[in-house]
């Protein structure tokens, strides 16, 4: 019998890209329904990665544990096969086999995408290594991961992106990255239906994440003062709304109806009944409507 307020309690996660934004805010949720969560990601106390921010796995596996769940950080390089090979050796000798959910959230995308020029006027190297980062190391987690998955005959696949229509998203490949994410939720989804097995790809609103909150020189305690640069701001959501999306539907006996949908936030947290963290329901899908439609046209359609 299901533990209403610790419906994932037994179930095991790998965040793969947990170690900030949307990737942590799932990682905590999942928590919070008691899973045992391992998240990846680059950035540990011992080093950062690349990008340079402060935000390690260790944190992450902190807030996990202290939701409720277990937190359980090991470092990963998501586009080199061997490491991620080993961490899903290392997931089924701790956890016999099992995997319930796995999250595709790597990213490592911001500094590589050029917002100010159309393709030919990019440079190739830095674009074709921003597809690296945001496809090749979704795909390369799927192949070691979903064996795990396919021996149990049960399991939820979680693609990341940013949107679910097929509105052009402002820059070539940073377009062309969240588009083919929610196309490997749809592959994944055909070729897993016969194991029992959902994919799905899910969409923030506007998303407050760490560094967005540094973009407007916010805190989350003051965040909407940051609406004084952006109007929008204030219809933005915290990475707990994304991640109660996603611990509702890793928890939904009929996920099977969803597979190989695009979703989001917006919609969801009417079907699930959840908040974010304050309290409340963004609903950017509506913001845009009222707010934006006019100037930039519809939202689409989901994919």
């Amino acid at each position: 019998m299901m533990n209403a307020t610790r419906p994932l309690a037994g179930k095991v996660a790998l965040v793969a890209g947990g170690t900030r934004g949307g990737g942590r805010g799932i990682a905590g949720e999942l928590g919070a329904a008691g899973a045992t969560v391992y998240v990846t990601g680059r950035s540990t106390m011992a080093a950062r990665s690349d990008l340079d921010r402060p935000e390690t796995i260790e944190e992450t596996a902190e807030k996990i544990t202290a939701a409720g769940g277990l937190g359980i950080p090991v470092r990963t390089d998501h586009s080199r096969p061997e490491e991620v090979r080993a961490l899903v050796d290392r997931i089924a000798a701790e956890q016999d086999g099992r995997l319930d959910v796995l999250v595709n959230s790597v990213w490592g995308g911001d500094q590589l995408t050029d917002w100010a020029h159309p393709l030919w006027e990019q440079d190739l190297d830095t674009g074709l290594r921003l597809l690296r980062r945001a496809v090749e190391t979704h795909v390369i987690t799927s192949r070691f991961a979903l064996p795990l998955m396919v021996a149990r005959r049960s399991g939820l696949v979680v693609e990341v992106t940013d949107g679910n229509t097929a509105r052009y998203r402002g820059s070539f490949f940073y377009d062309l990255a969240k588009s083919a994410v929610i196309r490997l939720a749809v592959a994944q989804a055909a070729e897993l239906k016969a194991h029992g097995i959902a994919a799905v790809a899910i969409t923030p609103g506007f998303l407050r994440s760490e560094a967005m909150l540094e973009h407007f020189g916010v805190t989350e305690a003051n965040w909407r003062d940051g609406a004084a640069k952006d109007p929008n701001f204030a219809h933005s959501e915290t990475p707990a709304y994304l991640g109660r999306a996603v611990a509702a539907l890793a928890a939904d006996p009929d996920i099977m109806a969803k597979s190989g949908r695009a979703l989001a936030t917006w919609d969801l947290y009417k079907e699930y009944g959840f908040t974010d963290a304050d309290g409340t329901q963004p609903d950017f899908a509506a913001h845009w409507a009222n707010s934006l439609e006019e100037d930039h046209g519809p939202l689409g359609d989901p994919l």
